[in-house]
């Protein structure tokens, strides 16, 4: 599966917002976002025309897409699992995105970013019911236990006080134990605890044409 290798701070300026792609950089003044409104990558920026329809579910897929750190294929197959499942899709594709494993490590402020938590996952850092996992996109279920292992738990309780994944609390939805860098899931997030600024209902537009 592939990967992007750019710039972060480019598909932030892209989407016009922050997307927390870099972790404590994001909260500095050398965001280009916020602080110094930078225009959209390219040679002539953002031009200020008014998009179309698909432009603008376009641009809330990209956002949702990036936000998460995800490919388009990847992507799409959370969203025909969304479509699977009973109740709106739009907010189901929003909870399959949130419980993640690497969401959930994210959360949890054990790394600073999305992409530092897949990282932190893949090199096996992680338990999830007493066992070493090493996917990213595995799904946590209600009532899962998860643990750095012991080795690294000074790595994450580093990241977690020296303010490197500030920014963010670690949401109702979970329990967190920082002296022994555990946690457990007690439910599924509701949608007003997920990305309040994306309009999922355009995401879903799109790909159902």
């Amino acid at each position: 599966m592939g990967r992007y290798i750019g710039p972060s701070c480019r598909l932030c300026r892209r989407e016009g917002m922050k997307l927390f792609l870099k972790g404590s950089r994001c909260y500095m003044a050398k965001c280009p976002v916020a602080e110094r409104k930078r225009s959209a990558p390219g040679m002539h920026g953002a031009r200020g025309r008014k998009l179309s329809d698909y432009g603008q579910q376009l641009r809330e897929k990209q956002r949702l897409k990036r936000f998460y750190g995800l490919q388009e294929g990847q992507f799409r197959l959370f969203f025909e699992r969304a479509l699977q499942k009973r109740g709106v899709t739009g907010e189901s594709l929003l909870q399959l995105l949130e419980m993640r494993l690497d969401n959930i490590v994210y959360r949890l402020g054990f790394a600073a970013s999305r992409k530092a938590a897949r990282q932190f996952v893949l090199h096996r850092h992680i338990k999830l019911n007493g066992r070493t996992v090493n996917i990213p996109s595995m799904q946590v279920k209600p009532g899962s236990k998860l643990e750095v292992i012991e080795a690294d738990r000074p790595l994450a309780k580093a990241v977690m006080e020296t303010g490197e994944a500030r920014g963010h609390q670690v949401p109702v939805w979970m329990i967190l134990d920082k002296d022994h860098c555990a946690a457990e899931i007690l439910r599924i997030p509701t949608r007003d605890e997920i990305a309040p600024f994306v309009n999922e209902q355009l995401v879903v537009e799109l790909y159902k044409k």
